[in-house]
């Protein structure tokens, strides 16, 4: 398992340089890590999706459903965007790709976190959208979120720069090859 190295400083000024730290996340070694590998129930067939809930007592939608089973697909160390899931499922929206995976209750067997906006930012993450100064989301909106979605990433071999955009272009993958 690689090592996660993180530089971080307690400092004013590193306050307002917030996403430089981000930028320094780095795998060390070249073990990649597969955080979808997990033991979680997943219902397969029709009738235990018809039963399944939630831990809140929800149901969970066909189109939830549709959302969840894509994204199983997503390989590891590639990403894909919310606007690539719809086109490839043929429905919904991106905002309601985002609100499924916001609402995952098999992460990371289903690997939300491999999810990024079309322009190739960052994205959003348990609900909170961007980093640092991008954050965007109110006062409760911290940025911590996408941070720990930052490093998931790069235990899986994706980096991203000090503005939270995809660094390798190569690793998106849009599931239809």
């Amino acid at each position: 398992m690689p090592a996660i190295r993180t530089q971080l400083s307690s400092s004013k000024a590193s306050v307002n340089a917030r996403k430089a730290v981000i930028s320094r996340v780095s795998i060390v070694g070249e073990e990649i890590q597969d955080l979808a590998d997990c033991k979680i129930h997943y219902p397969l067939n029709e009738n235990e999706r018809k039963t399944f809930k939630t831990r809140d007592g929800k149901r969970v939608t066909p189109h939830q459903w549709a959302v969840y089973d894509f994204t199983r697909t997503i390989p590891c160390g590639r990403v894909t965007t919310y606007k690539d899931i719809c086109v490839a499922l043929g429905q919904g929206s991106p905002r309601s790709v985002g609100s499924a995976l916001r609402n995952n209750p098999f992460a990371p067997f289903v690997p939300c976190h491999r999810i990024i906006a079309s322009n190739l930012y960052i994205g959003g993450f348990f609900g909170e959208w961007g980093t640092g100064v991008n954050a965007r989301g109110g006062q409760k909106n911290t940025g911590v979120k996408c941070n720990q979605k930052m490093e998931m990433l790069a235990k899986e071999g994706v980096t991203f720069s000090v503005d939270g955009y995809l660094v390798d272009g190569s690793l998106l993958w849009d599931g239809r090859g």
